[in-house]
Protein backbone atom coordinates (compact mmCIF):
# COMPACT_ATOMS: atom_id res chain seq x y z
CA UNK A 1 0.00 0.00 0.00
CA UNK A 2 1.41 3.47 -1.07
CA UNK A 3 0.71 5.72 1.40
CA UNK A 4 1.69 8.98 -0.22
CA UNK A 5 -0.43 7.81 -2.35
CA UNK A 6 -3.62 7.51 -0.45
CA UNK A 7 -2.54 10.78 1.14
CA UNK A 8 -2.52 12.78 -2.47
CA UNK A 9 -6.14 11.33 -2.90
CA UNK A 10 -7.53 12.08 0.29
CA UNK A 11 -6.37 15.87 -0.26
CA UNK A 12 -7.78 15.84 -3.77
CA UNK A 13 -10.97 14.67 -2.29
CA UNK A 14 -11.22 16.97 0.55
CA UNK A 15 -10.47 20.41 -1.43
CA UNK A 16 -13.20 19.35 -4.02
CA UNK A 17 -15.16 18.27 -1.52
CA UNK A 18 -14.44 21.47 0.56
CA UNK A 19 -14.78 23.87 -2.56
CA UNK A 20 -17.80 21.88 -3.90
CA UNK A 21 -19.39 23.10 -0.03
CA UNK A 22 -18.55 26.57 -0.42
CA UNK A 23 -19.62 26.80 -4.16
CA UNK A 24 -23.21 25.51 -3.17
CA UNK A 25 -23.59 28.19 -0.27
CA UNK A 26 -23.11 30.73 -2.53
CA UNK A 27 -25.43 28.99 -5.16
CA UNK A 28 -23.02 27.95 -7.59
CA UNK A 29 -25.42 25.12 -7.91
CA UNK A 30 -24.01 23.17 -11.30
CA UNK A 31 -20.44 24.25 -10.27
CA UNK A 32 -20.84 22.48 -6.50
CA UNK A 33 -22.49 19.63 -8.67
CA UNK A 34 -19.38 18.89 -10.80
CA UNK A 35 -17.41 19.44 -8.00
CA UNK A 36 -18.72 16.68 -5.65
CA UNK A 37 -18.87 14.47 -8.61
CA UNK A 38 -14.91 14.77 -9.09
CA UNK A 39 -14.70 14.41 -4.85
CA UNK A 40 -16.58 10.84 -5.51
CA UNK A 41 -14.92 10.11 -8.81
CA UNK A 42 -11.27 10.99 -7.35
CA UNK A 43 -12.32 9.17 -3.78
CA UNK A 44 -13.46 5.51 -5.86
CA UNK A 45 -10.66 5.32 -8.77
CA UNK A 46 -7.19 3.64 -7.69
CA UNK A 47 -4.18 5.73 -9.02
CA UNK A 48 -1.47 3.01 -7.92
CA UNK A 49 -0.79 1.81 -10.93
CA UNK A 50 -1.37 -1.86 -10.35
CA UNK A 51 -3.60 -3.86 -12.28
CA UNK A 52 -4.59 -7.10 -11.50
CA UNK A 53 -5.95 -9.70 -14.29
Amino acid sequence: MNKSSNLYRDILTGVFFTIGVFGFMSGEFILSTLLFGAATISSNLDFDGSLKA
